[in-house]
C-alpha cells in the first residue's frame, strides 16, 4: 500500500444509485464513468439470486472448484478451504494452491501416498493439507486438480514466496499420542508447479506453534509469521540461505524499542492508530517448543503481544497483518510493519482498528489489491448474517466489497497475477470462486 495507490475519493451513495439504475434499465455505461463511480467503495451490494455471494453492480463470480468434485489423482475436493495463493505457471496457466483446515477425524477426500502423518498406525493420511488447481488464465477453465500435500492438521493460512511456492501453516500443536504419530505445529513448502503430491518436509527451524499465515520479503528473503492465539507474537525467520528455507535459519520475535508489551488495547489503549513505533527483534531458542510455549517465553523477554494474529501479506517495503479480536471493541485490528533497507529500524503502526461491526468484524485472511487497498476476509460468529469481504482504503476507511450469504467464512482471498480476478474460498462447504468485474486498475 505505497506509491502505487491512486487518489481515492469518498463514494457517493447517490452516484451508486444512479449507476445501478442505469445498469438495471439496460443502458450502457461509459467505463471511465463506472471507474469514477467506484472510486472509494464499489457501491451497494446486489443480492445474489443463487444465495451465495452478493457483489456490487457490474461484478460477477464463477465457481471453479467445489466440495466433492472429482480430482485428477482419483480423490475428491475436501472441505474447509482456507488460505490460498495464486501463481503464474507460464504458458497461459495459473495455479491456486489451497489449504484445507481439516483435523484427523475429517474426511481426507481419498488422499493416499506420501504423507507427513497418518491416522493411528494405519496408512491413511491425516486429512489436512493442500490441493492445487491449474486453470487457463484467460478462460478460468480448470485443467487439473490434485492433492499436493497430505498428512497434516488444520492447514489454516500460509503465504506465497517469490520463488513460486506456497508456505502452508498448521494451526495445531497436537503431540504424538498413538492416535497420531508425530508432533504437529509446522510450516511446509509446496511448489506451485509440483504437479503431484509432494513429500512433506516440516520446516522446524521456523518454529512449532499455532501457525496462521506467512509472507516473504522478496528483497531479503525473510519470512514473517503470525500466530493465532489470544496472546500471540509476530515472528520473523531469517534463513541461512535466501530462498532455501529447509536449510535452516534463525527465528525472532517482534518487540518495541519503547518497551510497550501489549498491542491489544483491551483494557487500555496502549497503541494509538497511526503512531509509529521503532521495532527490535528478540532471538528465540528451543524453537521446536515441545511445550508449545514460544509465545510465553518471547513475552517474558519483552516481545509485543497481539490478539490472534491471522492473515499477513507483503507489499512494497511493508506488510499488513490482521489481529482478529484486537482493539477496545474486540472487533479487529490491522497492523502495518515497514521494513526499510539499511540501518533504519523496522517500524510498526496500528493501521486500522474497528469500533463497530458495520465497519469491520473479525478480520482474518487478507491480501493487497493492485491499487493498494486491502481486501480482508471476515470470520465473525457474532451475527446471524454471514461474513463480508471488506475493502480498506489507504486512508483506513473500510467498505463492503462482497457478502458471503452462506453461514461460513470467506477465506484465501488472492488476486490473479494480472490483477483481473479475485479468487476467494467459501470455507465450508468448500467452494472456490473467481470474481471479475470493473476493477478500477483495469483499462
Amino acid at each position: 500500500m505505497t506509491a502505487i495507490t491512486p487518489d481515492r475519493r469518498q463514494f457517493l451513495a447517490g452516484t451508486a444509485a444512479s449507476f445501478a439504475a442505469l445498469v438495471a434499465s439496460g443502458c450502457s455505461v461509459d467505463p471511465a464513468i463506472s471507474r469514477a463511480a467506484l472510486a472509494s467503495g464499489y457501491g451497494p451490494l446486489v443480492p445474489d439470486p443463487k444465495g451465495l455471494l452478493d457483489l456490487p453492480v457490474g461484478f460477477s463470480y464463477k465457481v471453479v472448484s467445489a466440495l466433492g468434485d472429482a480430482m485428477d489423482d482419483g480423490g475428491t475436493v475436501p472441505d474447509r478451504a482456507d488460505g490460498m495463493g495464486c501463481f503464474d505457471l507460464g504458458n497461459g496457466k495459473i495455479a491456486l494452491v489451497r489449504n484445507h483446515e481439516l483435523s484427523p477425524e475429517h474426511d481426507n477426500g481419498g488422499a493416499s501416498g506420501p504423507a507427513f502423518d497418518t491416522v493411528a498406525r494405519s496408512l491413511v493420511p491425516l486429512a489436512g493439507g493442500t490441493t492445487t488447481i491449474v486453470l487457463d488464465a484467460k478462460t478460468l477453465k480448470v485443467e487439473k486438480q490434485y492433492r499436493s500435500l497430505a498428512g497434516t492438521i488444520r492447514n489454516c493460512a500460509g503465504g506465497i514466496t517469490p520463488w513460486g511456492s506456497w508456505l502452508t501453516c498448521e494451526e495445531n500443536t497436537a503431540r504424538a499420542d498413538g492416535k497420531i504419530n508425530k508432533d504437529h505445529g509446522w510450516v511446509f513448502e509446496v511448489p506451485a508447479a509440483a504437479g503431484k503430491q509432494v513429500q512433506p518436509v516440516p520446516l522446524k527451524a521456523m518454529g512449532r506453534f499455532n501457525h496462521e499465515a506467512a509472507c516473504v520479503d522478496p528483497v531479503t528473503g525473510i519470512v514473517y509469521l503470525t500466530e493465532d492465539r489470544n496472546e500471540s507474537l509476530l515472528y520473523r525467520f531469517i534463513p541461512k540461505v535466501k530462498g532455501k528455507l529447509a536449510e535452516g535459519g534463525r527465528l525472532e520475535a517482534l518487540a518495541l524499542v519503547d518497551g510497550t508489551r501489549d498491542s491489544r488495547n483491551w483494557d487500555a489503549v496502549t497503541i494509538a492508530t497511526g503512531a509509529g513505533h521503532a521495532v527490535r527483534w528478540i532471538a528465540m531458542d528451543d524453537v521446536e517448543a515441545p511445550e508449545d510455549d514460544l509465545r510465553q517465553r518471547g513475552a517474558a523477554l519483552g516481545a509485543l503481544v497481539f490478539a490472534r494474529g491471522e492473515g499477513i501479506w507483503m507489499g512494497e517495503g511493508e506488510m499488513y497483518f490482521a489481529c482478529t479480536s484486537g482493539g477496545a471493541a474486540k472487533l479487529g485490528q490491522i497492523f502495518r510493519l515497514k521494513v526499510p533497507q539499511g540501518d533504519a529500524p523496522d517500524m510498526l503502526d496500528l493501521f486500522y482498528e474497528s469500533t463497530s461491526p458495520d465497519q469491520f468484524n473479525y478480520g482474518d485472511n487478507l491480501t493487497i489489491a493492485p491499487d493498494g487497498h486491502l481486501v480482508v476476509c471476515e470470520d465473525q460468529y457474532t451475527d446471524t448474517v454471514s461474513n463480508h469481504l471488506r475493502g480498506v482504503t489507504p486512508d483506513g476507511v473500510a467498505y463492503p466489497l462482497a457478502l458471503l450469504r452462506t453461514q461460513t467464512e470467506p477465506a484465501g482471498a488472492c488476486f490473479s497475477p494480472d490483477g483481473k480476478v479475485l479468487f476467494v474460498n467459501a470455507y465450508s462447504p468448500t467452494a472456490t470462486l473467481a470474481i471479475t468485474g470493473p476493477w478500477p486498475w483495469i483499462g
